[in-house]
């Protein structure tokens, strides 16, 4: 009866028992999907011919961005000159002027509010012609009452009424009370410009120094 022999594989250096055979030593291989990485590509393949795309340099994104930082286009500047003009502030300039009875002292630009002005709606454009002094950074227009010619130009925003105001009578040992409330109408304006001023004499701090 021939008797069954077994065969092993071993990696160790070690020598083996008579009953094994001896085999010729073999270096185990194992499958690499990697085959070559390079700074410029990078390849997989599992086998040699099987191949695909690579990533492309990073140096060409960055010339193209360097191209956009050194020229810059024509809207860039357009905007820039844009937002230049716009930051520009207007001549600084203020007002006083007599509506009714009372006296204001106004910018343009700025809302006011007055009492009701008679026949004036919302978006009517009216003029205020009592001007009684008109100021500018370096001038001033003193009226002799008012200043001639200069007028204040408005439009009407809106027409209503101001907060309530409890008028409470009472009289003692008679029996007499009364709560009344009332609520006097106004006018919301909008100053939108001062003309007329420049002909009138100004007074400069020169001419304050000299008469003094």
């Amino acid at each position: 009866m021939a008797t069954a022999t077994t065969t092993t594989l071993s990696f160790f250096t070690t020598p083996t028992t008579s009953r094994r055979t001896n085999l010729p030593k073999t270096n185990p291989t194992f499958f690499n999907p990697i085959t070559s990485i390079s700074s410029n590509t990078l390849t997989f393949s599992s086998s040699p011919k099987s191949t695909f795309s690579s990533i492309p340099k990073s140096s060409e994104n960055e010339a193209d961005v360097a191209v956009i930082d050194v020229e810059p286009t024509s809207e860039l500047t357009q905007i820039a000159e844009t937002t230049e003009e716009e930051t520009r502030k207007p001549e600084q300039i203020f007002a006083v002027v007599m509506i009714g009875s009372r006296q204001y002292i106004i910018f343009p630009g700025r809302f006011l509010t007055t009492q009701r002005l008679k026949g004036a709606n919302v978006g009517d454009k009216i003029i205020l012609n009592k001007v009684l002094l008109v100021g500018t950074k370096t001038t001033t227009y003193i009226g002799q009452p008012i200043v001639t010619n200069a007028v204040v130009h408005a439009v009407v925003e809106d027409v209503g009424l101001n907060p309530k105001v409890i008028v409470y009578k009472y009289k003692k040992r008679k029996h007499y009370r009364r709560n009344i409330g009332h609520r006097q109408p106004n006018t919301r304006i909008r100053i939108t410009g001062i003309t007329g001023y420049q002909d009138f004499p100004a007074v400069t701090l020169d001419s304050l120094k000299q008469s003094a």
